[in-house]
Protein backbone atom coordinates (compact mmCIF):
# COMPACT_ATOMS: atom_id res chain seq x y z
CA UNK A 1 0.00 0.00 0.00
CA UNK A 2 0.79 3.77 -0.44
CA UNK A 3 3.05 5.35 2.65
CA UNK A 4 0.72 5.42 5.52
CA UNK A 5 2.09 9.01 6.48
CA UNK A 6 0.15 12.35 4.85
CA UNK A 7 1.52 12.86 1.80
CA UNK A 8 2.79 16.08 0.81
CA UNK A 9 3.02 16.82 -3.02
CA UNK A 10 4.86 20.14 -4.44
CA UNK A 11 2.49 21.78 -6.96
CA UNK A 12 4.16 23.81 -9.84
CA UNK A 13 4.40 27.19 -8.44
CA UNK A 14 3.03 28.61 -12.04
CA UNK A 15 -0.20 26.36 -11.22
CA UNK A 16 -2.64 28.45 -8.48
CA UNK A 17 -5.84 26.27 -9.35
CA UNK A 18 -3.74 23.14 -7.42
CA UNK A 19 -3.29 23.16 -3.67
CA UNK A 20 0.58 23.16 -2.82
CA UNK A 21 -0.53 20.37 -0.16
CA UNK A 22 -2.61 17.39 -0.88
CA UNK A 23 -3.21 14.98 1.70
CA UNK A 24 -3.38 11.37 1.15
CA UNK A 25 -7.77 10.03 0.95
CA UNK A 26 -8.43 8.33 4.18
CA UNK A 27 -11.46 8.81 6.95
CA UNK A 28 -9.89 8.00 10.23
CA UNK A 29 -13.30 8.31 12.05
CA UNK A 30 -14.67 5.68 10.01
CA UNK A 31 -11.50 3.39 10.94
CA UNK A 32 -11.99 4.36 14.37
CA UNK A 33 -16.07 3.43 14.40
CA UNK A 34 -15.25 0.28 12.40
CA UNK A 35 -12.75 -1.21 15.03
CA UNK A 36 -15.16 -0.06 17.66
CA UNK A 37 -17.73 -2.22 16.07
CA UNK A 38 -15.30 -5.06 15.68
CA UNK A 39 -14.76 -5.27 19.36
CA UNK A 40 -17.99 -5.17 20.67
CA UNK A 41 -19.00 -8.04 18.00
CA UNK A 42 -16.20 -9.93 16.39
CA UNK A 43 -18.48 -11.96 14.05
CA UNK A 44 -18.46 -8.01 12.71
CA UNK A 45 -15.69 -9.45 10.73
CA UNK A 46 -17.42 -12.70 9.41
CA UNK A 47 -20.18 -10.71 7.42
CA UNK A 48 -18.07 -8.24 5.44
CA UNK A 49 -18.65 -7.54 1.77
CA UNK A 50 -14.76 -6.77 0.82
CA UNK A 51 -11.76 -8.15 2.00
CA UNK A 52 -10.63 -5.69 4.70
CA UNK A 53 -7.03 -6.69 5.69
CA UNK A 54 -4.41 -4.13 8.07
CA UNK A 55 -3.04 -2.47 5.32
CA UNK A 56 -6.43 -1.37 4.13
CA UNK A 57 -6.07 1.06 7.47
CA UNK A 58 -4.48 4.19 6.51
CA UNK A 59 -3.49 4.75 10.57
CA UNK A 60 -0.43 2.82 11.42
CA UNK A 61 -1.88 2.07 14.90
CA UNK A 62 -5.38 1.37 13.40
CA UNK A 63 -3.56 -1.16 11.23
CA UNK A 64 -1.17 -2.95 14.40
CA UNK A 65 -4.47 -3.38 16.33
CA UNK A 66 -6.57 -4.63 13.40
CA UNK A 67 -3.85 -7.30 12.85
CA UNK A 68 -3.44 -8.12 16.25
CA UNK A 69 -7.98 -8.58 16.25
CA UNK A 70 -7.52 -10.86 13.35
CA UNK A 71 -4.61 -13.25 14.74
CA UNK A 72 -6.78 -13.22 18.16
CA UNK A 73 -9.79 -14.59 16.12
CA UNK A 74 -8.01 -17.07 14.43
CA UNK A 75 -7.25 -18.89 17.78
CA UNK A 76 -11.02 -18.79 18.68
CA UNK A 77 -10.09 -16.08 21.12
CA UNK A 78 -13.09 -13.26 21.82
CA UNK A 79 -11.53 -10.12 21.09
CA UNK A 80 -12.01 -7.14 23.39
CA UNK A 81 -10.22 -3.57 24.26
CA UNK A 82 -8.99 -5.80 27.70
CA UNK A 83 -7.82 -9.05 25.77
CA UNK A 84 -6.08 -6.17 23.69
CA UNK A 85 -4.60 -4.59 26.37
CA UNK A 86 -1.03 -6.97 27.00
CA UNK A 87 -0.33 -6.70 23.38
CA UNK A 88 -0.34 -2.51 23.43
CA UNK A 89 0.87 -1.31 26.78
CA UNK A 90 4.12 -0.71 25.42
CA UNK A 91 2.64 0.80 22.38
CA UNK A 92 4.18 4.38 21.92
CA UNK A 93 1.62 5.39 19.63
CA UNK A 94 -1.22 4.45 21.87
CA UNK A 95 0.40 6.43 24.54
CA UNK A 96 0.11 9.21 22.79
CA UNK A 97 -3.37 8.98 22.33
CA UNK A 98 -3.92 8.40 25.73
CA UNK A 99 -2.83 4.70 26.25
CA UNK A 100 -5.06 1.85 26.75
CA UNK A 101 -8.02 3.75 27.57
CA UNK A 102 -7.89 4.79 23.66
CA UNK A 103 -9.22 1.05 23.00
CA UNK A 104 -12.09 1.57 25.44
CA UNK A 105 -13.11 4.64 23.94
CA UNK A 106 -13.57 2.88 20.64
CA UNK A 107 -16.12 1.02 21.78
CA UNK A 108 -17.74 3.62 23.65
CA UNK A 109 -20.90 4.70 21.94
CA UNK A 110 -20.64 1.81 19.64
CA UNK A 111 -22.10 4.21 16.22
CA UNK A 112 -19.93 1.77 14.11
CA UNK A 113 -22.28 -1.42 14.52
CA UNK A 114 -24.90 0.97 12.92
CA UNK A 115 -23.33 0.38 9.67
CA UNK A 116 -20.24 -1.65 9.54
CA UNK A 117 -20.37 -2.95 6.26
CA UNK A 118 -20.86 0.41 4.61
CA UNK A 119 -17.50 1.53 7.31
CA UNK A 120 -15.68 -1.39 5.43
CA UNK A 121 -16.45 -0.46 2.29
CA UNK A 122 -15.15 2.51 2.58
CA UNK A 123 -12.31 1.87 4.49
CA UNK A 124 -11.34 -0.79 1.30
CA UNK A 125 -12.27 1.96 -1.36
CA UNK A 126 -9.67 4.54 0.14
CA UNK A 127 -7.38 2.26 0.48
CA UNK A 128 -7.73 1.59 -3.58
CA UNK A 129 -7.47 5.61 -4.06
CA UNK A 130 -4.47 5.36 -2.06
CA UNK A 131 -3.06 2.77 -4.12
CA UNK A 132 -3.66 4.34 -7.55
CA UNK A 133 -2.10 7.69 -6.06
CA UNK A 134 0.94 5.67 -5.41
CA UNK A 135 0.87 3.47 -9.00
CA UNK A 136 0.66 7.52 -10.57
CA UNK A 137 3.52 8.81 -7.97
CA UNK A 138 5.81 5.78 -8.97
CA UNK A 139 4.76 6.38 -12.40
CA UNK A 140 5.64 9.87 -12.76
CA UNK A 141 9.00 9.30 -11.14
CA UNK A 142 9.84 6.32 -13.44
CA UNK A 143 9.33 8.66 -15.98
CA UNK A 144 11.24 11.60 -15.30
CA UNK A 145 14.64 9.71 -13.89
CA UNK A 146 16.95 8.96 -16.78
CA UNK A 147 19.87 8.05 -14.46
CA UNK A 148 19.59 4.24 -15.82
CA UNK A 149 18.88 3.04 -19.16
CA UNK A 150 15.23 4.82 -20.75
CA UNK A 151 12.87 1.61 -20.88
CA UNK A 152 9.53 3.50 -21.59
CA UNK A 153 8.21 0.34 -23.01
CA UNK A 154 8.64 -1.60 -19.79
CA UNK A 155 7.59 1.08 -17.78
CA UNK A 156 4.07 1.08 -19.58
CA UNK A 157 3.66 -2.98 -19.05
CA UNK A 158 4.40 -2.41 -15.99
CA UNK A 159 1.91 0.32 -14.86
CA UNK A 160 -0.84 -1.37 -16.66
CA UNK A 161 0.01 -4.30 -15.01
CA UNK A 162 0.16 -2.23 -11.56
CA UNK A 163 -3.43 -0.22 -12.20
CA UNK A 164 -5.09 -3.88 -13.33
CA UNK A 165 -3.67 -5.43 -10.01
CA UNK A 166 -5.76 -2.33 -8.24
CA UNK A 167 -8.49 -2.59 -10.52
CA UNK A 168 -8.96 -6.45 -10.08
CA UNK A 169 -5.98 -7.49 -7.27
CA UNK A 170 -8.38 -6.89 -3.89
CA UNK A 171 -11.94 -7.94 -5.37
CA UNK A 172 -11.18 -10.75 -7.35
CA UNK A 173 -9.25 -12.33 -4.31
CA UNK A 174 -10.14 -15.56 -4.20
CA UNK A 175 -12.44 -16.41 -1.20
CA UNK A 176 -14.23 -20.12 -0.09
CA UNK A 177 -17.52 -19.95 -1.30
CA UNK A 178 -20.71 -22.33 0.10
CA UNK A 179 -21.69 -25.28 -1.87
CA UNK A 180 -24.79 -23.80 -3.02
CA UNK A 181 -23.04 -21.37 -4.79
CA UNK A 182 -20.81 -23.59 -6.58
CA UNK A 183 -23.60 -26.04 -7.63
CA UNK A 184 -24.85 -23.02 -9.28
CA UNK A 185 -22.27 -22.38 -11.30
CA UNK A 186 -22.00 -26.17 -12.32
CA UNK A 187 -25.71 -26.02 -13.30
CA UNK A 188 -25.13 -22.97 -14.98
CA UNK A 189 -22.30 -25.10 -17.26
CA UNK A 190 -24.88 -28.09 -17.61
CA UNK A 191 -27.76 -25.77 -18.52
CA UNK A 192 -25.51 -23.98 -21.09
CA UNK A 193 -24.30 -27.42 -22.61
CA UNK A 194 -27.95 -28.22 -22.98
CA UNK A 195 -29.22 -25.29 -24.86
CA UNK A 196 -25.99 -25.47 -27.25
CA UNK A 197 -26.88 -29.15 -28.55
CA UNK A 198 -25.21 -30.78 -26.17
CA UNK A 199 -21.38 -31.97 -25.73
CA UNK A 200 -20.05 -28.28 -25.25
CA UNK A 201 -20.17 -26.28 -21.35
CA UNK A 202 -17.12 -24.30 -22.18
CA UNK A 203 -16.21 -22.17 -25.27
CA UNK A 204 -16.58 -24.36 -28.91
CA UNK A 205 -13.52 -25.52 -31.41
CA UNK A 206 -16.14 -25.19 -33.79
CA UNK A 207 -15.41 -29.27 -34.56
CA UNK A 208 -18.05 -31.17 -33.33
CA UNK A 209 -15.79 -34.39 -32.72
CA UNK A 210 -13.50 -32.52 -30.42
CA UNK A 211 -16.13 -30.83 -28.56
CA UNK A 212 -17.50 -34.22 -28.24
CA UNK A 213 -14.27 -35.66 -26.53
CA UNK A 214 -13.51 -32.35 -24.01
CA UNK A 215 -16.51 -30.74 -23.86
CA UNK A 216 -15.65 -27.61 -25.11
CA UNK A 217 -12.45 -25.43 -24.08
CA UNK A 218 -13.53 -24.41 -20.26
CA UNK A 219 -12.61 -21.28 -18.41
CA UNK A 220 -8.91 -21.10 -16.57
CA UNK A 221 -7.62 -24.53 -18.64
CA UNK A 222 -4.62 -23.91 -19.93
CA UNK A 223 -4.42 -26.33 -23.41
CA UNK A 224 -1.34 -27.32 -24.45
CA UNK A 225 -1.46 -27.93 -28.62
CA UNK A 226 1.95 -29.28 -29.57
CA UNK A 227 3.14 -31.01 -32.86
CA UNK A 228 6.58 -31.80 -35.01
CA UNK A 229 6.72 -29.11 -37.42
CA UNK A 230 4.57 -29.55 -40.57
CA UNK A 231 1.80 -31.62 -38.51
CA UNK A 232 -0.52 -28.67 -39.23
CA UNK A 233 -0.37 -27.62 -35.34
CA UNK A 234 -0.73 -23.50 -36.27
CA UNK A 235 -3.63 -23.98 -38.81
CA UNK A 236 -5.64 -26.04 -36.05
CA UNK A 237 -5.18 -23.11 -33.50
CA UNK A 238 -6.08 -21.15 -36.20
CA UNK A 239 -9.33 -22.40 -37.08
CA UNK A 240 -10.29 -23.06 -33.15
CA UNK A 241 -9.63 -19.00 -32.66
CA UNK A 242 -11.56 -18.17 -36.12
CA UNK A 243 -14.14 -20.78 -35.22
CA UNK A 244 -15.04 -19.06 -31.35
CA UNK A 245 -15.48 -15.69 -32.79
CA UNK A 246 -17.30 -16.67 -35.35
CA UNK A 247 -19.80 -18.70 -33.16
CA UNK A 248 -19.94 -15.39 -31.24
CA UNK A 249 -20.51 -13.32 -34.04
CA UNK A 250 -23.50 -15.56 -35.72
CA UNK A 251 -25.17 -15.88 -32.22
CA UNK A 252 -25.07 -12.18 -31.84
CA UNK A 253 -26.64 -11.42 -35.51
CA UNK A 254 -29.48 -14.46 -34.00
CA UNK A 255 -29.57 -12.63 -31.15
CA UNK A 256 -28.60 -14.76 -28.61
CA UNK A 257 -27.07 -12.72 -25.50
CA UNK A 258 -23.20 -13.30 -25.16
CA UNK A 259 -23.35 -15.21 -21.50
CA UNK A 260 -25.66 -17.83 -23.56
CA UNK A 261 -23.09 -17.96 -26.65
CA UNK A 262 -20.53 -20.84 -26.39
CA UNK A 263 -18.27 -18.43 -28.85
CA UNK A 264 -16.35 -16.15 -27.72
CA UNK A 265 -13.84 -12.82 -28.43
CA UNK A 266 -10.63 -14.27 -29.46
CA UNK A 267 -7.11 -12.64 -29.28
CA UNK A 268 -4.24 -14.25 -31.00
CA UNK A 269 -0.66 -13.55 -30.40
CA UNK A 270 1.31 -14.99 -33.19
CA UNK A 271 5.12 -14.79 -32.45
CA UNK A 272 6.23 -16.92 -35.76
CA UNK A 273 3.61 -15.62 -38.51
CA UNK A 274 2.61 -11.86 -39.05
CA UNK A 275 -0.74 -10.64 -38.92
CA UNK A 276 -1.74 -9.84 -42.27
CA UNK A 277 -0.13 -13.61 -43.29
CA UNK A 278 -2.58 -15.03 -40.56
CA UNK A 279 -5.41 -12.84 -42.26
CA UNK A 280 -4.58 -14.07 -45.63
CA UNK A 281 -4.58 -17.58 -44.33
CA UNK A 282 -7.96 -17.36 -43.00
CA UNK A 283 -9.46 -15.86 -46.07
CA UNK A 284 -8.44 -18.46 -48.05
CA UNK A 285 -9.64 -21.34 -45.58
CA UNK A 286 -13.15 -19.26 -46.18
CA UNK A 287 -13.31 -18.33 -49.78
CA UNK A 288 -11.75 -21.83 -50.12
CA UNK A 289 -8.69 -20.80 -52.26
CA UNK A 290 -5.34 -22.17 -52.11
CA UNK A 291 -3.06 -19.57 -49.62
CA UNK A 292 -0.24 -20.57 -51.90
CA UNK A 293 -2.32 -18.88 -54.95
CA UNK A 294 -3.37 -16.07 -53.00
CA UNK A 295 0.17 -14.92 -52.02
CA UNK A 296 1.61 -15.38 -55.64
CA UNK A 297 -1.52 -13.38 -57.09
CA UNK A 298 -3.02 -16.49 -58.91
CA UNK A 299 -6.49 -16.08 -58.78
CA UNK A 300 -9.63 -16.01 -61.34
CA UNK A 301 -11.86 -12.82 -61.28
CA UNK A 302 -14.40 -15.07 -59.65
CA UNK A 303 -12.04 -16.35 -56.67
CA UNK A 304 -10.92 -12.56 -56.67
CA UNK A 305 -15.14 -11.85 -55.65
CA UNK A 306 -15.25 -14.74 -53.51
CA UNK A 307 -12.42 -13.44 -51.29
CA UNK A 308 -14.65 -9.99 -51.54
CA UNK A 309 -17.55 -12.07 -50.33
CA UNK A 310 -15.06 -13.21 -47.76
CA UNK A 311 -13.53 -10.32 -46.56
CA UNK A 312 -16.92 -8.59 -46.36
CA UNK A 313 -18.01 -10.91 -43.94
CA UNK A 314 -15.36 -10.78 -41.63
CA UNK A 315 -14.98 -7.64 -41.20
CA UNK A 316 -16.63 -7.75 -38.26
CA UNK A 317 -15.06 -10.79 -36.67
CA UNK A 318 -14.26 -10.49 -32.78
CA UNK A 319 -10.61 -11.94 -33.37
CA UNK A 320 -7.59 -9.65 -31.89
CA UNK A 321 -4.13 -10.84 -33.96
CA UNK A 322 -0.77 -9.38 -31.57
CA UNK A 323 1.75 -10.11 -34.09
CA UNK A 324 4.66 -9.13 -31.21
CA UNK A 325 7.69 -10.37 -31.95
CA UNK A 326 9.82 -12.40 -28.37
CA UNK A 327 7.25 -11.32 -26.36
CA UNK A 328 7.99 -11.85 -23.00
CA UNK A 329 5.18 -13.47 -20.35
CA UNK A 330 5.02 -10.18 -18.52
CA UNK A 331 4.48 -8.54 -22.19
CA UNK A 332 1.95 -11.08 -23.32
CA UNK A 333 -0.06 -10.76 -19.44
CA UNK A 334 -0.58 -6.90 -19.57
CA UNK A 335 -1.51 -7.10 -23.64
CA UNK A 336 -4.16 -9.57 -22.99
CA UNK A 337 -5.33 -7.99 -19.69
CA UNK A 338 -5.94 -4.87 -21.86
CA UNK A 339 -7.76 -6.99 -24.52
CA UNK A 340 -9.84 -8.14 -21.78
CA UNK A 341 -10.34 -5.16 -20.22
CA UNK A 342 -11.36 -3.03 -23.83
CA UNK A 343 -13.12 -6.44 -25.93
CA UNK A 344 -13.77 -8.76 -23.39
CA UNK A 345 -11.86 -11.46 -24.89
CA UNK A 346 -13.46 -15.30 -23.55
CA UNK A 347 -10.39 -17.13 -25.09
CA UNK A 348 -6.57 -16.59 -26.12
CA UNK A 349 -4.43 -18.22 -28.98
CA UNK A 350 -0.43 -17.91 -28.05
CA UNK A 351 1.60 -19.18 -30.81
CA UNK A 352 4.34 -20.79 -29.87
CA UNK A 353 5.53 -21.43 -26.39
CA UNK A 354 9.26 -21.96 -26.83
CA UNK A 355 9.56 -18.12 -29.24
CA UNK A 356 7.75 -16.26 -26.04
CA UNK A 357 10.68 -14.99 -23.56
CA UNK A 358 10.70 -15.12 -19.55
CA UNK A 359 12.46 -12.95 -17.21
CA UNK A 360 15.98 -12.11 -17.34
CA UNK A 361 16.86 -13.62 -14.33
CA UNK A 362 16.24 -17.02 -15.92
CA UNK A 363 17.33 -16.66 -19.53
CA UNK A 364 20.63 -18.29 -18.87
CA UNK A 365 18.74 -21.14 -17.88
CA UNK A 366 16.46 -22.48 -20.78
CA UNK A 367 15.00 -25.29 -18.50
CA UNK A 368 13.86 -22.60 -15.81
CA UNK A 369 13.01 -20.08 -18.59
CA UNK A 370 10.35 -22.47 -19.92
CA UNK A 371 8.75 -23.31 -17.16
CA UNK A 372 8.22 -19.86 -15.66
CA UNK A 373 6.54 -19.27 -19.13
CA UNK A 374 4.15 -22.17 -18.87
CA UNK A 375 3.46 -21.08 -15.10
CA UNK A 376 2.77 -17.56 -16.13
CA UNK A 377 0.32 -18.69 -18.93
CA UNK A 378 -1.45 -21.38 -16.57
CA UNK A 379 -1.89 -17.83 -13.85
CA UNK A 380 -3.04 -15.49 -17.07
CA UNK A 381 -5.88 -18.83 -17.34
CA UNK A 382 -6.65 -18.38 -14.06
CA UNK A 383 -6.58 -14.54 -13.86
CA UNK A 384 -8.86 -13.97 -16.84
CA UNK A 385 -10.61 -17.04 -16.58
CA UNK A 386 -10.60 -17.43 -20.13
CA UNK A 387 -9.04 -21.02 -21.79
CA UNK A 388 -5.42 -20.36 -23.06
CA UNK A 389 -4.13 -22.87 -25.96
CA UNK A 390 -0.46 -22.52 -26.43
CA UNK A 391 1.33 -24.08 -29.11
CA UNK A 392 4.45 -26.32 -28.17
CA UNK A 393 6.97 -28.00 -30.49
CA UNK A 394 8.40 -31.47 -29.35
CA UNK A 395 11.78 -32.92 -29.65
CA UNK A 396 13.54 -34.59 -31.91
CA UNK A 397 13.31 -38.03 -30.60
CA UNK A 398 9.68 -38.38 -31.98
CA UNK A 399 11.61 -39.12 -35.46
CA UNK A 400 13.88 -41.68 -33.79
CA UNK A 401 10.65 -44.10 -33.16
CA UNK A 402 9.51 -46.34 -35.42
CA UNK A 403 5.99 -45.00 -34.32
CA UNK A 404 6.26 -41.28 -35.14
CA UNK A 405 2.77 -40.89 -32.69
CA UNK A 406 3.81 -38.09 -29.75
CA UNK A 407 4.27 -38.79 -26.12
CA UNK A 408 3.92 -36.66 -23.00
CA UNK A 409 7.88 -37.41 -22.59
CA UNK A 410 8.55 -35.63 -26.11
CA UNK A 411 7.20 -32.43 -24.92
CA UNK A 412 10.78 -29.66 -25.34
CA UNK A 413 12.61 -28.72 -22.57
CA UNK A 414 10.50 -28.61 -19.54
CA UNK A 415 8.68 -31.34 -18.16
CA UNK A 416 6.26 -28.38 -16.23
CA UNK A 417 4.50 -27.94 -19.54
CA UNK A 418 3.09 -31.18 -19.10
CA UNK A 419 2.53 -30.27 -15.43
CA UNK A 420 0.89 -27.15 -15.42
CA UNK A 421 -1.29 -27.99 -18.57
CA UNK A 422 -5.19 -29.17 -17.80
CA UNK A 423 -4.89 -30.50 -21.37
CA UNK A 424 -2.42 -32.18 -23.68
CA UNK A 425 -2.94 -32.21 -27.05
CA UNK A 426 -1.06 -33.71 -30.01
CA UNK A 427 -1.42 -33.42 -33.57
CA UNK A 428 -0.46 -36.15 -35.96
CA UNK A 429 -0.81 -36.68 -39.58
CA UNK A 430 0.32 -40.22 -40.98
CA UNK A 431 0.28 -39.15 -44.84
CA UNK A 432 3.13 -36.58 -43.22
CA UNK A 433 5.43 -39.31 -42.87
CA UNK A 434 4.61 -41.87 -45.79
CA UNK A 435 4.68 -39.06 -48.37
CA UNK A 436 8.30 -38.52 -47.16
CA UNK A 437 8.83 -42.41 -47.53
CA UNK A 438 7.90 -42.57 -51.50
CA UNK A 439 9.79 -44.72 -53.58
CA UNK A 440 11.64 -43.63 -56.71
CA UNK A 441 9.22 -43.93 -59.60
CA UNK A 442 10.46 -46.58 -61.88
CA UNK A 443 11.93 -45.74 -65.19
CA UNK A 444 10.68 -48.68 -67.78
CA UNK A 445 8.20 -51.38 -67.04
CA UNK A 446 10.90 -53.82 -66.57
CA UNK A 447 11.51 -52.92 -63.01
CA UNK A 448 8.41 -55.30 -61.83
CA UNK A 449 9.23 -55.03 -58.39
CA UNK A 450 10.05 -51.13 -58.03
CA UNK A 451 6.54 -50.52 -59.44
CA UNK A 452 4.64 -52.86 -56.62
CA UNK A 453 6.37 -51.12 -54.00
CA UNK A 454 5.45 -47.79 -55.85
CA UNK A 455 1.76 -48.95 -56.17
CA UNK A 456 1.76 -50.11 -52.28
CA UNK A 457 3.16 -47.11 -51.60
CA UNK A 458 0.14 -44.95 -53.20
CA UNK A 459 -2.26 -47.57 -51.91
CA UNK A 460 -0.92 -46.54 -48.54
CA UNK A 461 -1.09 -43.04 -49.07
CA UNK A 462 -4.58 -42.96 -50.48
CA UNK A 463 -5.74 -44.86 -47.24
CA UNK A 464 -4.46 -42.19 -45.65
CA UNK A 465 -4.53 -38.59 -47.15
CA UNK A 466 -6.16 -35.95 -45.95
CA UNK A 467 -6.42 -37.55 -42.42
CA UNK A 468 -5.47 -36.32 -38.80
CA UNK A 469 -5.32 -37.40 -35.13
CA UNK A 470 -5.89 -35.14 -32.48
CA UNK A 471 -4.48 -37.45 -29.76
CA UNK A 472 -5.92 -36.04 -25.99
CA UNK A 473 -2.95 -37.44 -23.98
CA UNK A 474 -4.22 -35.10 -20.50
CA UNK A 475 -7.02 -34.20 -19.28
CA UNK A 476 -8.43 -33.25 -15.89
CA UNK A 477 -11.59 -33.07 -16.80
CA UNK A 478 -12.35 -36.44 -18.37
CA UNK A 479 -10.51 -39.56 -20.29
CA UNK A 480 -7.91 -39.66 -22.70
CA UNK A 481 -8.20 -40.61 -26.15
CA UNK A 482 -8.14 -39.64 -29.94
CA UNK A 483 -10.33 -38.08 -32.59
CA UNK A 484 -9.80 -38.43 -35.94
CA UNK A 485 -10.03 -35.39 -38.19
CA UNK A 486 -9.79 -34.48 -41.95
CA UNK A 487 -7.13 -32.04 -42.73
CA UNK A 488 -7.25 -29.82 -46.42
CA UNK A 489 -3.36 -28.62 -46.81
CA UNK A 490 -4.13 -26.18 -49.92
CA UNK A 491 -6.35 -24.53 -47.42
CA UNK A 492 -4.81 -25.14 -44.19
CA UNK A 493 -8.28 -26.38 -42.92
CA UNK A 494 -9.08 -29.17 -40.46
CA UNK A 495 -13.13 -30.46 -40.43
CA UNK A 496 -15.03 -33.09 -38.82
CA UNK A 497 -15.14 -36.53 -40.81
CA UNK A 498 -18.14 -38.58 -41.48
CA UNK A 499 -19.69 -40.11 -38.95
CA UNK A 500 -18.58 -43.41 -40.50
CA UNK A 501 -15.13 -42.61 -40.32
CA UNK A 502 -15.06 -40.91 -37.06
CA UNK A 503 -15.90 -44.28 -35.20
CA UNK A 504 -13.24 -46.11 -32.98
CA UNK A 505 -11.50 -42.48 -32.42
CA UNK A 506 -11.45 -43.18 -28.65
CA UNK A 507 -9.93 -46.14 -28.27
CA UNK A 508 -6.35 -44.75 -27.56
CA UNK A 509 -5.43 -44.46 -23.44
Amino acid sequence: MADQDLLIRESRSDSPDIPAMRALPANIEAEAAFLGAVLIDNRVVEELNVPVAPEHFFEPLHQRVFERVLALLERNAVVTPVTLKPYFEADEALKELGGITYLARLTADGQGLLAPRELAQQIYDLALLRELVSVGRGLVEGALDTSESVAPMEQIEHAEAELFRVAEGATSESQAESFGVSTHKALGMIEKAINSGGNISGKTTGLASINEKIGGLHDSDLIILAGRPGMGKSSLATNIAFNCADRLLRDQRDEIEDGQSVGAPVALFSLEMSADQLATRILAEQAEISSEKLRMGKISREEFQQLSFASQRLAELPLFIDDTPALTIAGLRTRARRLKRRHGIGLIVVDYLQLMQGSKRNQDNRVNEISEISRGLKTLAKELEVPVIALSQLSRAVEQREDKRPMLSDLRESGSIEQDADMVWFIYREDYYIAAREPKVPAGDDDVAAHEAHAAWASEMERVHGLAELIVAKQRHGATGKVRLRFEPRITRFSDLADEDRRGGYDYD
